[in-house]
């Protein structure tokens, strides 16, 4: 079959090229966005029916005219710099830009390379951009919440660790040298603490920087910054009259005089610092400066916490203050109703007293050392049960008993023991002890002792040998049965021996019981049999409590030396 040639058209049908320019002049005509043309000098070449709408100009007015004199000139500029983008890199660009004729939206700027120059295009984009910026301010909002929340409870968790660290504190510069730890990095960069002791002297207890390697240098200024510390400073104004302050460091810079400190709080680089006074019963006790870098501020929540922190220290110190006057009061009394040391030819004898930690918990620890009726040296140690005023009482009247019945009756420790029990029925019922008893017979050489329920004493030989008097002989302990019998035990003394009589403080503990408290006070008296008796008894009691003692400690140690 032969194929039919070209058909020919219909009269009055359009060339096809006619076809498609009758066909882009419609689409451009019909096209909802402003689009034109610019050709190489920057001139409009073309504008479509919706560019003449938004300019409302003819397209005869604009074309041929530069873009600056069509468009104003922060569009003029945009539209200029896609379309020389364009044409350079030889693809579209694109670029979203304010909305071209004034309105409050946003347009996406279009452009694309042509034959003679670049064509452009706005397309609005103003609801788009509404939901993405409704998007970030709902992200922001949600960010902001979360971060809110996150320092909400870093604020409320860093109340409850000082709350923890405070409420307890035994020794207010203890506890509050670790309070700066615990406001960095919570409320602040940086952190000094200083407490006003009992005496008056301001002094800085603490330091702590969230930077690891400013610490040292913050550590350096709290030691020096007081001594220079002008009068007009914030820290100054807060220990004087109790006032707040928040100041830039650079105003507290032109108040320091040249020095260590100004040049070390140079180094640090603060840029704020918040001046917080410590106070109980309307009175300065210390001060809280936070440090603040470049950028950090704190906000009236952060500022109440530290408000809160300042109070909940200042409380501390106050509390730790008051239990300290009254531990003295305490340890006075107690102190008061101890016996001074006789001195004993060919002998030498040494006490030491040491009061438990706690404010005002006193006991009824005590020591004793007189000579017999026969010219025997005596040394006693014993305890009243219990940590009161009451039992430090009974303990300086049982403490004269026994020594007015050893004196009076001239007996043995077992016979005394036995009248001190009798007595107390008689006139301290309700009252327990323990009482340990030796007496150094034929000038030293022997031993004689007793105890009702005592600690064991120990004897330490020259030579390290360290012996512990137990032997079963513990015997009940006073004021639970008077007729009990009481019963003594001698043993030879070497020549320098030590005799050792304690009270449980010395050996017990919440994690040591009394038998490995021995054991490990046998050890330490071995390791110094050949020490000073003076300098054996201060050591003794350096290894063998801890730093806040949780009983009160009394010990007696006595020496006979070698005849001549």
């Amino acid at each position: 079959m032969v194929s039919p040639g070209p058909q020919p058209r219909p009269r009055g049908w359009p060339e096809p090229l006619d076809r498609s320019a009758a066909l882009a002049t419609g689409v451009l005509a019909a096209m909802p966005a402003a689009l034109g043309c610019l050709d190489p000098a920057g001139r409009v070449a073309l504008l479509n029916a919706a560019g003449e709408r938004l300019l409302d100009r003819p397209a005869a007015d604009v074309v041929g005219r530069p873009v600056t004199e069509v468009l104003c000139a922060g569009t003029a500029a945009a539209v200029t710099r896609v379309c020389h983008e364009a044409v350079a890199s030889g693809g579209p660009v694109s670029l979203e830009v304010p909305d071209p004729w004034g309105g409050p939206g946003w347009s996406a700027l279009h452009a694309w390379p042509v034959s003679d120059g670049a064509a452009f295009v706005f397309v609005d984009v103003t609801a788009r951009r509404q939901a993405q910026d409704e998007a970030e301010a709902a992200r922001r909002a949600a960010e902001t919440a979360r971060r809110a929340a996150e320092r909400a409870g870093a604020r409320t968790a860093l109340l409850a660790a000082v709350t923890g660290e405070l409420s307890g504190a035994l020794d207010s510069e203890s506890a509050l040298g670790s309070l700066a730890r615990l406001v960095v990095p919570a409320l602040t960069d940086g952190c000094v603490v200083t407490v006003v002791d009992r005496e008056g002297r301001a002094r800085d207890v603490g330091s702590w920087h969230v930077d690891p390697a400013r610490r040292p240098l913050l550590d350096r200024y709290a030691e020096v910054r007081l001594d220079t510390l002008p009068t007009a400073s914030p820290v100054a104004r807060a220990l004087r009259s109790g006032s707040e302050a928040q100041q830039p460091v650079a105003a507290v810079l032109e108040l320091m005089p040249p020095g260590p400190a100004r040049d070390l709080l140079v180094e640090l680089g603060p840029d704020t610092a918040v001046v917080l006074p410590l106070t109980a019963d309307g009175r300065a006790v210390g001060v809280l400066t936070l440090y603040l870098d470049p950028g950090r501020t704190l906000d009236d929540d952060d500022l109440a916490t530290a408000r809160e922190v300042a109070a909940q220290a200042g409380r501390a110190v106050d509390r730790v203050h008051r239990q300290s006057q009254q531990a003295k009061l305490a340890e006075g009394l107690q102190r008061s109703l101890l016996t001074d040391l006789p001195t004993i030819a060919g002998a030498q004898v040494v006490a030491r007293y040491v009061p438990a930690a706690e404010a005002a918990r006193v006991g009824g620890d005590w020591y004793d050392a007189f000579l017999h009726t026969d010219g025997d040296p005596v040394v006693v140690i014993g305890d009243v049960t219990g940590h009161d005023t009451a039992a430090a009482a009974e303990m300086g009247q049982l403490r004269g008993l026994l020594r007015g019945i050893a004196h009076y009756s001239g007996a043995g420790p077992a016979e005394v023991l036995r009248g001190l029990d009798a007595a107390m029925a008689a006139m301290h019922t309700g009252t327990l002890a323990t009482a340990a008893i030796a007496r150094l017979e034929e000038g030293g050489t022997r031993l004689r002792w007793a105890s009702a329920g005592h600690p064991p004493p120990l004897v330490a030989d020259p030579d390290g040998t360290v012996t512990v008097l137990a032997d079963g002989l513990g015997d009940l302990l006073l004021g639970v049965d008077p007729t009990t019998v009481r019963r003594e035990s001698t043993v030879p003394l070497r020549p320098g021996a030590v005799v050792l009589l304690y009270t449980d403080g010395l050996v017990e503990r919440r994690d040591c019981d009394v038998d490995t408290g021995v054991g490990r006070l046998r050890r330490h008296l071995a390791a110094l049999a050949d020490r000073p008796l003076e300098q054996l008894a201060d050591e003794l009691l350096a290894r063998m409590l801890p730093a806040t003692p949780g009983d009160d400690v009394a010990l007696v140690a006595i020496c006979v030396h070698p005849p001549r």
